[in-house]
């Protein structure tokens, strides 16, 4: 076998190191065109990060607790919408019934149901 043979050790080494190259540049443009938003596509929005807050259960600090465990605090009715509540970024604690993004989940979670 000659040094210009495909099968040569320097033109299999060549290959595999191009390989390797193309595979990271396909990689980060994946990764790169997954990022990347276009205004009037249609693609999916990015998975919705879990938020977690705090709130004030007889006057003690509860928490961080995630909106499956709000959930079952509301339907055991042991937080209501004049609970207070804080979450990263608010200043000072609030009642619930003013901040929008944890008053939804009470206003979705199911009533307790009735006895027969």
């Amino acid at each position: 076998m000659n040094d210009e043979s495909f099968y040569s050790i320097d033109r299999l080494v060549e290959f595999g190191m191009g390989m390797a190259m193309a595979q990271q540049m396909v990689g980060m443009m994946n990764q790169t065109m997954r990022q990347m938003y276009v205004p009037g596509s249609i693609q999916s929005m990015p998975a919705a990060q879990p938020v977690t807050f705090y709130v004030a259960i007889n006057g003690r600090q509860v928490g961080p607790i995630s909106e499956s465990e709000f959930t079952q605090l509301v339907t055991t009715k042991q937080v209501t919408k004049d609970t207070l509540a804080w979450m990263p970024g608010m200043l000072a604690w609030k009642p619930i019934e003013q901040i929008p993004s944890i008053l939804k989940v009470i206003a979705v979670a199911p009533p307790p149901i009735p006895e027969l």
